[in-house]
């Protein structure tokens, strides 16, 4: 076994490997950028190397660098992680020639699976069920639109060296093929270096299911039972269970059996995941094969009870597998939920900026968070957005889905806009609930996912003003009776209003203090209440509203008090006196960058007259692109940058001037 390896990733990933080196007492080296010089996984390492500037292609994809520094630091084999090199075949045989454990399948098998179109060859050839399409070479956009139309609309278009939905599109119509072509390739160059695409039928209601397969040096290999990873937004997963609902054991063997020989016709060793497209009728497709490990492998590890880390480790020393497939035991479901910094209600937009405040739910053997990040680390725009994977487990899917509910009910993080109430709503989605599971779930459920927005509960806003009011009060920095902020007034009751905002909701507060410290009298909406409580360090309170005791959190960043109730969380802004009508914005003629990004092509031309939802230009931001959209019919007056500029959050992007109607 090793007595020292090298990480080549960042993030949770990073912080998974090193605790489970740490356990079987194997020190760990991490590799970081300038971006990273404080990330959790740097702290967390038994020692950690600078490599380069944050751009990943000038660090974490320096391969060359890597190599050196695990040479300098006596480290015998490198793990890749996911993403970045852990797919890289190139690397994989630099590491060989180094002298260096590559912590993964053999290079060959990564070539072998590393283009999805060869993938597809060498899998007809074994006989796995393929989806209809063109795996071809030939790349000319007439040749590619013409092999569409003869599989049939819908289809979709994946990038052949690609993975987590970058350079994929589905296409309806013929005319929308082009763009979606062109568009796909962008995304595949910048993200992969390639911009080979496929050309599949887009199976309608289909389910995404992975198969976790391990091999060894032994020419062994096992499957891990199947996990359903239907749930996604823009072809990437945000909610994963094990095992698969539904699954018979004779569809369940018949995949593994599958993936078992697909993983045998590479020779493969590690942790692999065959991916499959599923029909309703539970017949399957072979769609790829990552030569990895899968952020969703917690699920696994929960329903088998096993380490797949401790396993890479082992077969990577050159032990043989730890058990064999008659041994592997499939107990109770788990589900994992990606926590990511993004805007659901904004196209899922990744959001950046500091974690001022970040409490996770308290983990047990039902209960586990992993994560690279901790209060007050940044969400940088240089990577992947995840905050975290929470996963629970229990005895069967309903109490499972419980288990979730409460542990989203008390996740709390302030400072980036985040996925947390969106992923409550869909854990209680009926669809959800009832595994009416299917790729497209998200968009057919939008109704219950996206609700239009609710009034503020009269609660919210009772324990945002006595957030404030005993903000203010513990404000007094010397003994005088003049700075005691407590109400007192010789032979009357000191009154006030505080005002509150939540987007353009504004709420005047009435507060009248009640006297021998019993609290403040408020008047919200007409209505009065008395209330009091005491807050803890972590925002946490037990107030009493009225006649009605409530436990909750507020947490107050700048001008903003974060309350925490009943599972939601309300971004409440008190405004002050020199602001109280503000909310309105200055600058409704022009559009904005919606977050850091380079602006890779301008589509409207400047001086035309556009429809409501035309695109205007696409903005590239961590290798996704976004369409930056005509919010109404209007004129395009002119662009404020050129296609390659790099623009900063909140930028004005477009001149535009919206259409007066008559």
């Amino acid at each position: 076994m090793f007595t020292k390896i090298l990480i080549a990733n960042r993030g949770e990933i990073a912080c998974r490997v090193i605790k489970t080196a740490r356990r079987m007492g194997i020190a760990t080296v991490a590799v970081y950028s300038e971006a990273d010089a404080n990330a959790r996984h740097v702290r967390l390492a038994d020692e950690a190397v600078l490599i380069g500037p944050a751009a990943a292609r000038e660090s974490y994809l320096r391969a060359d660098k890597i190599l050196e520094v695990a040479r300098a630091t006596g480290a015998q084999a490198v793990h890749p992680g996911y993403g970045f090199l852990s797919e890289n075949d190139a690397f994989a045989d630099a590491c060989a020639e180094a002298g260096i454990v590559f912590i993964g399948p053999p290079a060959s098998a990564i070539r072998a699976m590393g283009s999805k179109s060869a993938a597809k060859a060498l899998m007809d050839k074994a006989g796995v069920p393929l989806t209809p399409g063109y795996h071809g070479d030939r790349q000319e956009p007439a040749f590619l639109a013409e092999q569409a139309a003869n599989i049939g609309y819908p289809v979709l278009i994946k990038a052949s060296s690609g993975g987590g939905g970058k350079g994929m599109r589905r296409v309806d119509r013929a005319e929308d093929f082009e763009s979606a072509l062109a568009s796909c390739q962008r995304e595949a160059i910048n993200a992969f270096g390639d911009q080979h695409v496929l050309v599949e039928k887009y199976v309608l209601r289909p389910r995404h299911i992975e198969i976790q397969v391990f091999g060894d040096t032994q020419g062994d290999c096992v499957y891990l039972f199947e996990r359903d990873c239907s749930v996604q937004r823009r072809h990437q997963k945000v909610l994963e269970e094990a095992p698969a609902p539904g699954m018979t054991p004779e569809r369940r063997a018949a995949m593994g059996q599958a993936a078992v020989e697909a993983a045998k016709a590479v020779g493969y060793v590690g942790a692999g995941t065959v991916e499959f497209i599923a029909n309703q009728d539970g017949s399957f497709y072979f769609m790829e094969m990552n030569t990895r490990l899968q952020v969703e492998h917690p699920v696994t590890e929960m329903i088998t009870g096993l380490d797949l880390v401790e396993w890479q480790l082992r077969v990577a020393s050159g032990e043989p597998l730890p058990l064999r497939q008659d041994q592997l035991t499939l107990d109770g479901h788990a589900l994992e939920a990606r926590i990511y910094a993004e805007d659901p209600d904004r196209g899922f937009l990744p959001s950046t900026g500091r974690l001022v405040h970040l409490v996770p739910p308290a983990e047990s053997d039902h209960v586990r968070v992993d994560t690279g990040v901790e209060q007050g680390d940044e969400i940088s725009p240089h990577y992947d957005p995840m905050i975290a994977k929470l996963i629970v487990w229990d005895r069967d899917r309903p109490r499972a889905l419980a288990r979730m509910r409460a542990a989203l009910a008390q996740y709390r993080v302030v400072g980036v806009s985040n996925n947390v109430e969106f992923l409550q709503r869909l854990v209680t989605a009926p669809a959800f609930a009832n595994a009416d599971l299917d790729t497209a779930l998200i968009e057919r459920e939008n109704a219950v996912l996206f609700p239009a927005p609710q009034p503020v509960p009269q609660a919210v806003w009772a324990l945002a003003a006595l957030a404030e009011l005993q903000r203010e009060g513990q404000g007094v920095r010397d003994d005088s009776p003049w700075s005691v902020l407590d109400g007192w007034r010789l032979n009357s009751t000191a009154q006030r209003t505080l005002t509150l905002r939540l987007g353009d909701e504004v709420q005047a507060v009435g507060v009248a203090y009640v006297s021998g410290g019993q609290g403040h009298a408020l008047t919200i909406g007409g209505q009065s209440l008395t209330v009091r409580g005491q807050f803890g360090p972590s925002g946490t309170v037990h107030a009493q509203l009225g006649e009605r005791r409530v436990s909750a959190a507020v947490v107050t960043s700048g001008e903003r008090r974060q309350v925490f109730f009943e599972g939601r969380s309300w971004p409440i802004t008190v405004v002050g006196a020199l602001s109280a009508g503000g909310g309105g914005d200055d600058h409704a003629g022009g559009l904005k960058a919606p977050m850091p990004g380079k602006v890779i092509a301008l589509i409207a031309t400047v001086g035309s007259v556009v429809e409501k939802g035309a695109p205007l230009l696409v903005l590239e931001a961590m290798k996704m692109e976004h369409t930056i959209s005509a919010p109404a019919k209007g004129l395009v007056k002119a662009f404020h940058f050129a296609a390659g500029d790099q623009v900063t959050d909140g930028v004005e992007l477009v001149d535009f001037e919206v259409e007066v109607q008559p």
